[in-house]
């Protein structure tokens, strides 16, 4: 896939190819000199024009001639040649990962009473899950339940309804050493209706008793065969647990609040792993879902951000109205910067840019996230109308700055930007657009032109119900700690 730009700096006209690599990033090459050719794949071929040394080159090491950093100041007018694809299962918000069941099939089945089995993301445990709605829950349930779990069933619930039911914890947060500090309370057993509390009828009705709202604290014994949960409130997205997973299925059914869940074992007592949960959903035409597909459906269509503040504020590059935004998850702090008026927010430039210490802060040549802002920012002032968005706890594509260190130096070895990652065990690419989608949705953009050299957040986006016009590329120097870009 090539792309023309074309641009013009003062009088001087400037035409270059570019192109985008198997893994479809967009890499810009060195300048050659005046009427010379740069050979591309496929036996391409651009002559460029010499545009003179309009300003000394501003990073220490460019391997390049200093003309290429007049790209900073070049209002680009790109048309794509081809069309860009947008087919990636991996980053598509409304396509559940292969093998499993879709997240609003198994909300139809939570509704209607029925088992889902949830697991695990597939970089974790992989061990799965029997959920139902506690308000569904019958005798032949748990007797299903018991049958294919571990016997230790649990009920998730909301602090409130805790604290109604006057169920404590077990142990305080900073006490519990269990293996994923799982929120247990006090096991309970109904007090009324029942016997001994552990046969299938009588967990029934313990779990029915949980989930009504008409229950008082004296309608239960202490301890007894039923364990409930304290829930976290932001579910999925503030914890990505089963406890978590089944308050929010049965919240996304339209019921109450309150889930029953208990882990599959397979024939020989061990815990069922994939494969097996795989072929015990296929047997008892169960719906199979994970959490990781769960976390992406919360994301984008829950609330994740909320306004703060803004403010008028001049810049280098012209006057800019700030927006800040502050996550409902974790209170951190990220900025819209908005030049002109949205309108009616359709075809508006935008760049959403990942935070980068090194780069954007302290203008490091290793990185050319630097570069990308001051062309991204200089673009959207010509232009006259667009949007900035700078997301915090991006840093290193998700994994954060002390990793991002010490992955410098893997690059010089010839690595793709995505292989530090992949070296030191870590997602290619852990970055979450929702709340940058969330922010532009609140501003009102609705079609947009993106500013960007990844696909990914190019799809990522797209999930979100914002219509993406066309994809502006970002070209940038390419120095000697860079290369690998």
């Amino acid at each position: 896939m090539l792309y023309l730009i074309r641009g013009n700096l003062t009088s001087i006209s400037l035409k270059v190819c570019f192109g985008s690599r198997f893994d479809g990033r967009a890499g810009a090459a060195p300048m050659p000199r005046e009427g010379s050719f740069q050979s591309f794949p496929n036996s391409s071929a651009i002559m460029a024009h010499n545009v003179g040394n309009e300003r000394e080159n501003e990073f220490a090491g460019n391997e390049v001639q200093a003309d290429m950093a007049a790209f900073g100041t070049l209002a680009a007018d790109i048309t794509p040649t081809t069309s860009f694809s947008t087919d990636s299962s991996e980053f598509d918000l409304d396509r559940p990962t292969e093998g499993f069941s879709s997240i609003p099939e198994a909300i139809e089945d939570i509704r209607q009473g029925k088992y889902v089995i949830v697991v695990d993301d597939e970089d974790k445990e992989n061990e799965g899950d029997l959920i139902m709605a506690a308000s569904m829950v019958t005798p032949e349930a748990m007797a299903f339940i018991v049958k294919h779990g571990t016997g230790i069933v649990c009920v998730s619930m909301k602090g409130e309804d805790l604290e109604r039911l006057q169920l404590p914890l077990m142990v305080s947060q900073k006490e519990n050493e269990e293996k994923r500090c799982t929120a247990f309370t006090v096991t309970v057993d109904a007090k009324h209706g029942t016997t001994n509390g552990v046969s299938a009828r009588d967990r029934a009705k313990t779990i029915s008793d949980l989930a009504s709202r008409e229950s008082k604290p004296e309608d239960f014994n202490r301890p007894g065969h039923i364990f409930p949960l304290k829930y976290r409130e932001g579910g999925v997205l503030t914890r990505t647990g089963h406890t978590e997973a089944s308050v929010d299925l049965a919240i996304l059914a339209g019921l109450d609040p309150v889930a029953v869940l208990c882990e599959i074992v397979d024939d020989d007592g061990s815990m069922a792993r994939l494969p097996k949960l795989r072929q015990f959903a296929q047997a008892e035409n169960l719906k199979i879902i994970s959490v990781a597909d769960l976390i992406r459906y919360k994301r984008k269509t829950y609330k994740l951000v909320e306004k703060a503040a803004d403010e008028l504020i001049p810049t280098k590059w012209g006057l800019f109205r700030v927006y800040c935004y502050r996550s409902v998850l974790d209170g951190i702090e990220h900025i819209a910067m908005v030049k002109g008026e949205i309108g009616d927010g359709q075809d508006i430039l935008v760049r959403v840019h990942s935070e980068c210490v090194t780069g954007n802060l302290f203008r490091s040549t290793t990185c050319n996230c630097g570069k990308k802002q001051e062309l991204a920012m200089q673009q959207i002032e010509a232009a006259g109308r667009g949007v900035f968005v700078y997301l915090r706890g991006h840093e290193g594509r998700g994994i954060g700055l002390g990793h991002k260190l010490h992955a410098y130096d893997l690059p010089n070895d010839e690595h793709d930007t995505a292989e530090p990652n992949k070296e030191l065990a870590s997602p290619v690419d852990s970055r979450e657009y929702g709340i940058g989608a969330q922010m532009l949705r609140d501003l009102g953009v609705r079609t947009m032109k993106l500013m960007t050299n990844n696909p990914a957040k190019y799809v990522g986006l797209k999930g979100y119900g914002l219509a993406i016009a066309g994809r502006v590329p970002l070209l940038t120097p390419i120095t000697r700690y860079n290369e690998g870009e």
